[in-house]
């Protein structure tokens, strides 16, 4: 890996305590007999993350007890009830002293979204002002990355489930866009009906 791809930590949201599913923590949810936040851990050091920060929201301590996070960063959202605007800011706040130069953020309901999506979008790192996002036949989604020249901007907008979209509308013009819709499906698990893309 070279020099500028180890200055990038991977940021997984995993706060979210799937209402629609009952009130089950996504984290927790089961895929291919593990939590799905492990699975989730290891795309991104499979897709040449080295160091990965967690964001914890929903039950936060059982998640902590089940899942096998070794060597990550577990950052607690106390505001995760909020939606994923206040788990990026926390994520966001959990790097700003690592030396990490930019986030590559990735979502713990995304399982259809493997190592090959995180590399490319990784490879797209040129500097903190770098902004990058996976791209599904054009479409922006995830994973997304965000050079730390850009993380104030973001927090300061990251608000409710919207996240960075509002930065990334904004600043259109300078997303590099990596088209992913080869390698991946970026559908989400939301609801009892999604739960089927699970192994």
């Amino acid at each position: 890996m070279t020099e500028n791809k180890a200055q990038v930590a991977g940021l997984l949201l995993a706060a979210g305590g799937g209402r629609r599913l009952g009130g089950r923590p996504k984290a927790l949810l089961r895929h291919r007999g593990r939590p799905l936040v492990e699975h989730a851990v290891g795309v991104l050091r499979a897709g040449g993350c080295t160091r990965v920060h967690v964001v914890l929201g929903a039950q936060a301590d059982a998640v902590r007890e089940q899942a096998l996070l070794p060597g990550c960063v577990l950052v607690d959202n106390p505001d995760w009830e909020e939606g994923m605007g206040s788990s990026l800011r926390a994520g966001l706040r959990s790097l700003a002293d690592t030396g990490a130069r930019a986030a590559l953020v990735s979502l713990v309901d995304q399982p259809g979204i493997g190592r090959e999506a995180v590399a490319r979008v990784l490879a797209a790192y040129q500097s903190p002002l770098s902004l990058a996002a996976a791209a599904y036949g054009g479409v922006r989604g995830h994973p997304v990355l965000f050079g730390s020249g850009h993380w104030a901007g973001i927090a300061a907008t990251a608000t409710g489930d919207r996240g960075a979209r509002a930065y990334l509308r904004a600043h259109d013009d300078i997303v590099t866009l990596v088209e992913c819709g080869d390698v991946a499906e970026a559908y989400d698990i939301d609801t009892e009906g999604d739960l089927i893309h699970l192994e």
